[in-house]
């Protein structure tokens, strides 16, 4: 029968203490702590750099919006001939013109434009500021959950200890009836069951390492010590009631915002629309000289507007209209859907609260006790087989369920943050010593 797999088992004993390493054979790094990390990550992760850069870009378009078309330079040369009435040629020289257009828009214009191009600095600083928090309650989330699979991945080689020493022992003696025989197949059969569990626990710690490694610009491979995090089942609070909530995430909630800001930008849109129906104003000084039979200079002022003759301006101001109309329906989506999450979310929460507090602080303590007890006194012959392996699995099982109870009120607590904008999970108890 094969023993749990080496890398497993080598995993297990690194994630033995805590603060814990989290990566086999690969140089100490000294630990952190959570804050530090979300501060790591915040100021290094790559894609940060792309609503940074689209902020940059609004205050661009921003800038150039105030500002006029660029004028345009015409210059025309050329030769001109004079005849006399009788058709000779009198003279012949060069002659040569120079305009300067500049287009002028109809009053209130700019104005338009620039509300419209402040709306898109405004969108873009949202979606920083929602990428920034998404990305603050991934990365607790992940450590959260590397200590969980670490806490895990212990209590999974605590008992595979036990099931290993205990099929050396029967593998030692010589089978003297069905009895024995049938307890070293059940043995065999749990530390097969209990090789998935550890195999399991391997994979969502590299899993986790990698995409932190990832967060942090980091090399997937790169060493990570944390600090044990702070336990927030046992300290997070209720969720505001729900008129509150509702309240707050219609003020706060970075989406919601920002189907308000496309929604008023939209209203910009038609105002500039309908503006445009009325022409820009072309202005053009010119400057002529033509030398033949004499110079003759000429200078003027010139004035051009288009012909709104194709339509084109009205079918626009259909087009920023219904624009208009598709954003007030995504608006109204938008806040119906928020509603519905922050009531589900308010909801997860208050139940894994309530089941995390029936947790007792001392039941995993109690289970491994009695693991521990079971596998004394089934040596001693005086628990069965069945007891036996029923209170090894309980008390890997409690604590799965007890680490899945905490992850998951967490998660439920940062997504009604993230809904809200209530900070309900505090950073600076993100640690204890």
């Amino acid at each position: 029968m094969k023993h749990i797999p080496h890398i497993a088992l080598a995993l297990l004993f690194t994630l033995h203490s805590s603060p814990f390493t989290l990566l086999r054979g690969a140089p100490a790094a000294e630990a952190t702590t959570i804050p530090a990390l979300i501060t790591e990550i915040s100021a290094k992760n790559p894609e940060r750099a792309f609503y940074e850069a689209e902020i940059s870009a609004a205050r661009s378009s921003a800038r150039a919006a105030t500002r006029l078309a660029d004028p345009e330079l015409s210059v025309e040369l050329g030769r001109t001939r004079v005849r006399a009435s009788d058709g000779s040629l009198a003279g012949e020289g060069a002659a040569w013109s120079v305009s300067l257009t500049q287009t002028f828009d109809w009053p209130g214009r700019l104005p338009l434009r620039k509300a419209i191009a402040s709306r898109d600095i405004t969108l873009a600083e949202l979606g920083l500021a929602r990428f920034d928090q998404a990305l603050t309650a991934r990365a607790r989330v992940l450590a959260t959950g590397l200590h969980s699979a670490a806490t895990r991945a212990d209590a999974i080689r605590e008992v595979a200890d036990r099931f290993t020493a205990l099929k050396e022992t029967f593998l030692a003696r010589d089978p003297a009836g069905l009895t024995p025989l049938l307890d070293t197949r059940v043995i065999e059969a749990s530390e097969l069951s209990l090789q998935r569990r550890a195999t399991e626990a391997e994979l969502a710690l590299h899993a986790a390492l990698i995409e932190l490694n990832q967060l942090r610009g980091a090399a997937p491979d790169a060493p990570l010590r944390i600090d044990a995090p702070h336990d927030y089942a046992a300290t997070l609070a209720a969720p505001p009631e729900r008129n509150a909530l509702l309240a707050a995430a219609r003020e706060n909630n970075f989406e919601y915002r920002m189907r308000r800001v496309e929604l008023e930008q939209q209203g910009y849109a038609v105002r500039l629309a309908r503006n445009e129906r009325y022409p820009g104003i072309a202005v053009s000084p010119y400057y002529s000289q033509e030398k033949a039979d004499g110079t003759e200079r000429s200078f003027g002022i010139g004035l051009s507007i288009p012909l709104p003759v194709t339509g084109r301006s009205g079918a626009a101001v259909n087009e920023a209209e219904s624009r208009r109309r598709q954003a007030e329906a995504a608006a109204y989506l938008a806040e119906r859907e928020l509603d519905r999450d922050v009531l589900l979310a308010a909801q997860t929460l208050q139940t894994k609260l309530a089941e995390s507090a029936r947790w007792k602080p001392d039941t995993i303590t109690k289970f491994r006790e009695a693991a521990a007890l079971a596998d004394r006194h089934y040596r001693l012959g005086a628990v069965p087989i069945s007891t036996y392996i029923e209170l090894q699995n309980s008390y890997l099982d409690a604590v799965e369920s007890l680490l899945d109870t905490r992850n998951e009120a967490l998660e439920a607590a940062l997504r009604l943050e993230e809904l809200t904008g209530l900070k309900l999970v505090p950073l600076s108890g993100a640690n204890s010593k």
